[in-house]
């Protein structure tokens, strides 16, 4: 049977995508949530600061009482606030962070104070200011959105969180994904790789790539050119997503396909329209989806950051699941594009992006010195130094 023949890029992304929901949402601690996406809008439970504090260490006057000298009566510090009201000509010391005093809606730095004894007084023609001062609720009010459904927990939402007055939170699960590694040529030990063998280099690979995005990620392989180890293969992954490597060709030994067909699989579509990366394959048994990834690594690399990476983004349940691009100038002509979406390899700095040398899709170090994928739409014609052109940054999986 003749292959299909390959389908445009966004209709595969848009198919794939369709294909996956979103998993359930669970309650998580938010000290642990990170990585995860939110599955609701989260507001605020507090005012942040809940009172007016200083922002610099010095000492705390009344607004309409710039001019000192000031007798100091008192200090506040940051846990330890001052239980009296300042009247007119007190002053009290005052640290970063520390509550203001009753009365209290200035203060004069450190570095501008004279002090003698209780007596303090200006330095210079400097003087005291409210704008050394943290109003209650600047930074939010309680019941003003902090973060909205779909945003992936980091540090600073973490922080944000917890400054709100939330110890857990409602977020999606992280899928599990088990990827399998095929061909008879792999050897699973770098250091027992012969002459007719290479390394096996796709499952770790793609692990590192998913990691951030999955709960669990497991290798297997490398399996044999088999279709009767790979059922064995498929009837031992409990995942949310399956990705095999290699043998999703059309070559006599490219068996998972009929693997899949013979474990249960329905094949949703196999063969896209770019460079590299064509023989990428898409299927589904039950609620598990299945992506069949070229066995070169730089097509599995560029098939895993185009497909697999929004996968995985869909099922834990963000705002946007697909890379999105910049535009950067070209320090080096490109050749015309055949009828194939290409992507090059590249890197990019300061607004310029620099192909690299090596286009075949088996050269790794030539991807190792990749920051970007330069996309080069389908019977493009050859473009000059200069010419502005469309790119994916690999860094944090091309998601801004």
């Amino acid at each position: 049977m003749s292959p299909p023949p390959p389908i445009p890029l966004e209709e595969a992304q848009k198919r794939l995508l369709e294909l996956a929901e979103p998993l359930e949402s669970e309650i998580f601690p938010v000290s642990t949530a990170a990585g995860r996406y939110l599955a609701d809008n989260l507001c605020s439970l507090r005012e942040n600061p809940a009172a007016d504090l200083s922002a610099m260490d010095g000492y705390a006057i009344r607004a309409d009482d710039l001019a000192g000298p000031w007798r100091i009566i008192g200090e506040s510090a940051a846990g330890h606030p001052f239980a009296g009201s300042l009247k007119h000509g007190e002053a009290i010391r005052i640290s970063t962070g520390a509550h203001m005093p009753d009365a209290g809606g200035a203060v004069l730095l450190q570095e501008h104070a004279h002090r003698e004894g209780d007596t303090l007084s200006v330095t210079d023609s400097h003087s005291a200011s409210p704008q050394y001062v943290r109003k209650q609720g600047f930074d939010f009010r309680k019941g003003d959105a902090l973060l909205k459904s779909g945003t992936r927990i980091g540090p600073a939402q973490i922080a944000v969180a917890l400054a709100g007055g939330h110890s857990t939170i409602n977020a999606g699960k992280l899928p599990q994904i088990t990827i399998i590694e095929c061909g008879d040529e792999l050897a699973a030990d770098p250091l027992e790789s012969a002459d007719h063998q290479i390394p096996a280099t796709n499952g770790p690979m793609l692990a590192a790539m998913a990691a951030p995005y999955a709960s669990q990620c497991k290798v297997i392989g490398p399996i044999a050119d088999d279709k009767a180890q790979l059922i064995a293969a498929f009837d031992q992954t409990e995942a949310d997503v399956i990705v095999t490597c290699g043998g999703a060709s059309v070559g006599d030994h490219d068996l998972v396909r009929p693997a899949l067909e013979d474990w249960g699989a329905t094949l949703d579509f196999w063969r896209v329209a770019m460079k590299p990366g064509k023989p990428l394959m898409v299927a589904r048994k039950g609620k598990t989806i299945i992506l069949g990834l070229p066995g070169n690594p730089v097509s599995s690399f560029v098939t895993g950051y185009l497909f697999l990476l929004p996968l995985l983004r869909r099922l834990a349940g963000p705002s946007a699941s697909l890379p999105t691009t910049v535009m950067a100038k070209l320090t080096a002509k490109l050749p015309p594009v055949g009828d194939r979406r290409e992507f090059v390899r590249a890197h990019l700095a300061g607004g310029e992006i620099t192909p690299v040398n090596e286009n075949d899709s088996s050269a790794l170090r030539a991807l190792a010195a990749a920051n970007a994928l330069i996309e080069r739409p389908e019977g493009s014609g050859p473009q000059e130094v200069g010419t502005p052109v469309k790119a994916y940054l690999l860094e944090n999986g091309g998601i801004a």
